[in-house]
This record gives C-alpha cells, sequence and structure tokens, in this order.
C-alpha cells in the first residue's frame, strides 16, 4: 500500500478519533463498577460483571468481525461498528428506567461487540499504515488519543452520577426499604441524559466514516514481510507468535482492567471517601499517557519494541508486588485539577493504591510493542489473526472478575497478587515467544 504523506497523516487523524472513542467509551467502566454496585446492590464480584459483560464481547465476536470486515472491508467495518455501539448505549436507556442489573450487562456486551468490530479494523490498519519498525510508535500516538480520552471519561461520568456519592450512601442508612429503592431508581436514572448523548455522537460519527478519505487496505506489504512463511500454511493455529501473542494480549488486557477499573473500589474498601477516590482511574490513564509519550520518544531510536516490552513486564512486577505489601494506611495528599469543574481539589492518595496508578506506566506500550511483534508474516492471514488477537481481549473480562472474586475471599489488596502471573507471561514473549515461528 502506497499514500502520500499527507493521506497518511489525515488518516492516522481519523484513526485517532477512533481510539479516542475506545478510551472514552471503555474506561466509562472504571466509574460505572462502583455506580451499579450502589444502584444495583451487588457485591464486589457481581459488580465485576460490568467488566465481564463488556470484555468477553471481543471474544464471543472477534472472528464475526473479521468476516464483517472481509465482507465490507475496513472502512465500512468501522461505520457498522460504530453503529452497533450506538445501539449498545441505547441500551441503557431501559436498563436505567427499570434498574435491571442484567439489561445493563446486555448493553455493555453490545457495546463491547460494535468495539470488537471497531478495534479488528482499526489496529491492523494503524500498524501497517508505515514501516513495521515503527508502528510501536504509531500505535502509542494512538494510545495518547485512547487514554486522554480514558483519563477524562469517569470524570464526566462521575459529575452527573456519582458528584454526591458519599452523602447519597450515608443518606441510604436512614430510609426505609420503600425509600431506599425510589432514592436508588433516581441514581439509576441518572445515566439517561450521557448515554442518549453518547448514541447521537456515536450514529453520527458513523456516517462521518461513511465519507471519510480512508485509503482501502487489504494486506501487510512491508518488503521485509516472509510471504513462504505464510503461504505455506493453512490454518493460523500455524502461526506459533500469533497464539502467543494472543495470549500476551489476554494477560495485558487483564491487569490492564484491574488496575483502572477496581483502583477506585479498592480506594473505597480501604477507606478512601468516593469524592477523592472517584479520580484516581483518571490516574491510571494518566500513567498510561506518560507511558506512550515515553514510547513516542524512545520507540525504535532509543529502544527496540521487544526491550520496551520486556521492561513494562519488569516494571509491572515489582509494582504489583509494592502494591501488596506496602500498608493501606500510609497516605498522601496532593492538589489535582477537576477536569469537570476546572477546580483545585486536595487528593488524598493512600501509598498502596499509588502503586496500583503507576501500573498505567508498565501497562502502556505492551499493546503497541505486541500487535507488530504478532501479525508479522501473516500475510493473507491478517484479518483473521487480528480478530485472533482481539480476543485476546477477554482477559478483561476473566481476570478482573476473578480479582473480584479474591477480594471478596480474602481482600482487595492482596486480590492483586493476580498480576504478577500476568507480568511474568508478558516478559516471557518479549524475551523468547514472539521468536517461535514453528510448533516443536
Amino acid at each position: 500500500m502506497t499514500t502520500s504523506s499527507g493521506k497518511t497523516v489525515l488518516s492516522i487523524t481519523i484513526i485517532g478519533i477512533f481510539f479516542f472513542i475506545f478510551g472514552f467509551v471503555t474506561w466509562l467502566n472504571g466509574i460505572l463498577i462502583p455506580y451499579l454496585k450502589i444502584s444495583c446492590e451487588l457485591s464486589d464480584f457481581q459488580a465485576l460483571f460490568v467488566a465481564f459483560a463488556f470484555y468477553i464481547s471481543y471474544t464471543v465476536m472477534a472472528l464475526p468481525s473479521s468476516w464483517v470486515l472481509k465482507k465490507t472491508g475496513f472502512k465500512n467495518g468501522m461505520m457498522v461498528g460504530l453503529w452497533v455501539m450506538a445501539l449498545g448505549t441505547l441500551l441503557f436507556i431501559p436498563a436505567a428506567l427499570i434498574r435491571t442489573y442484567a439489561v445493563f450487562l446486555l448493553g455493555l456486551f453490545v457495546l463491547g461487540t460494535g468495539l470488537a468490530i471497531l478495534q479488528t479494523a482499526s489496529n491492523p490498519y494503524i500498524t501497517i499504515l508505515g514501516p513495521r519498525e515503527s508502528a510501536a510508535r504509531r500505535i502509542s500516538i494512538m494510545g495518547i488519543c485512547n487514554k486522554v480520552a480514558g483519563a477524562v471519561a469517569p470524570l464526566v461520568l462521575a459529575y452527573f452520577i456519582l458528584h454526591d456519592g458519599d452523602a447519597f450512601l450515608a443518606s441510604l442508612n436512614h430510609l426505609d426499604s420503600e425509600a431506599r429503592n425510589l432514592a436508588l431508581d433516581g441514581l439509576a436514572r441518572r445515566v439517561l441524559g450521557p448515554y442518549l448523548v453518547m448514541t447521537v455522537v456515536l450514529f453520527v460519527l458513523g456516517l462521518f466514516i461513511r465519507f471519510a478519505p480512508l485509503p482501502d487496505i487489504e494486506t501487510e506489504q512491508d518488503e521485509d514481510t516472509d510471504t513462504s512463511y505464510a503461504s505455506s500454511r493453512t490454518s493460523i493455529f500455524q502461526f506459533p507468535h500469533l497464539i502467543l501473542g494472543a495470549l500476551t494480549l489476554f494477560f495485558y488486557v487483564g491487569v490492564e482492567v484491574i488496575a483502572g477499573d477496581t483502583i477506585i473500589r479498592y480506594g473505597h474498601s480501604i477507606g478512601m471517601p468516593l469524592e477523592s477516590a472517584k479520580y484516581y482511574t483518571s490516574l491510571v490513564l494518566i500513567a498510561m499517557v506518560v507511558g506512550y509519550t515515553l514510547g513516542i520518544i524512545t520507540i525504535p531510536k532509543v529502544i527496540s519494541q521487544k526491550r520496551a516490552l520486556a521492561w513494562s513486564g519488569i516494571l509491572g512486577i515489582l509494582l504489583t508486588i509494592l502494591a501488596v505489601v506496602v500498608p493501606s494506611g500510609a497516605s498522601f495528599s496532593f492538589p489535582f485539577v477537576d477536569m469537570m469543574t476546572f477546580r483545585s481539589v486536595e487528593l488524598v492518595l493512600p501509598y498502596t493504591v499509588l502503586f496500583v496508578a503507576l501500573l498505567g506506566l508498565a501497562n502502556a506500550l505492551v499493546w503497541p510493542a505486541v500487535w507488530p511483534l504478532a501479525i508479522h508474516d501473516l500475510g493473507r492471514f491478517i484479518k483473521t489473526g487480528s480478530a485472533l488477537l482481539i480476543m485476546g481481549i477477554a482477559g478483561g473480562a476473566i481476570l478482573p472478575l476473578l480479582w473480584g472474586y479474591f477480594s471478596d475471599v480474602w481482600n482487595a489488596q492482596q486480590a492483586y497478587w493476580l498480576a504478577v502471573p500476568c507480568y511474568l507471561f508478558i516478559v516471557y514473549y518479549a524475551v523468547w515467544g514472539h521468536k517461535i515461528r514453528n510448533w516443536k
């Protein structure tokens, strides 16, 4: 594929808008989990089905997404993905009106389905929209779009649905059963406005992409692609580096979601008021933005994609151990700007929560580094291979649910031990796994 420099920049800008959408919608879960825990009266384990319903859709729908892309192409597939997402946000309206957790979960599943189509199209698109050796750098730029949106999203939603979280929780203790149900019904309906707006925006963006000047890309065309390697394969499962890459993404997305979606609940569980805890997911995303920025500056001039991946896994192991062993009572405070009200707030942050937030820094470069390593040499299998990698996002469904179970059985802090083996596998893939070309 050849495009002029100007067209390439325009294409990257348009895909950057999509990654902003990914981030905004995905990281709403960080505030939806405590919100639905309160409004639907759930345990930690039950509340983490928010992440399960959202991310399991990637596994269920990734291969169908690949089929859709084969029929529509990348561009029209993105349009379809946006419209499916709009249907998912629209389902939040009846869910809120009847305050039924199952309907909320259905909306999240449909929303994830749309994102599966959109991600199956846009991730390989940005990967092969230029030289393979700088692919991690381009994906890092996309990651900044994603995570800036993710840092803002929970604050925006919290402004509308949990701006009085501590006072609301305190008031529930003084209400009888009927008044309590009425109060919880009112809380559930606070999502109506935000999700109606998102529905309209997603539908309009779907119309926009129909006429956007995006070039068509069919297969990887790098000069160093070993076409004989791909041509001798008859099944996607004959690419070990791809299968191991999908497993790496499974563990990576699991720990990314654990860090971002459980940190508010964790902070609240160790005594932090919701007024402070509601900002914690944004700290994870800010750390990821810092990581992506470092990736843009250093890859590939200073550090290779493989080394960046290995060091990310090692940093994740160290930060996880610190998060678990540091006493939960030790904390500090600092001024933080609320991006919704632009006022400075005094944010209380336990050191253990800080280390969970810094996992965002360890996680930032994993996705950008794994994708080009995993889809290299796939040739005509690239769309199916991309769908398989998207299926790895199921880690965001299963591992946070395990965290919720361990949190209920032990406690929220000890549940973070779950992240250590995940980061160990990331290190394995960076050092050895990506090199394997044949099963032995």
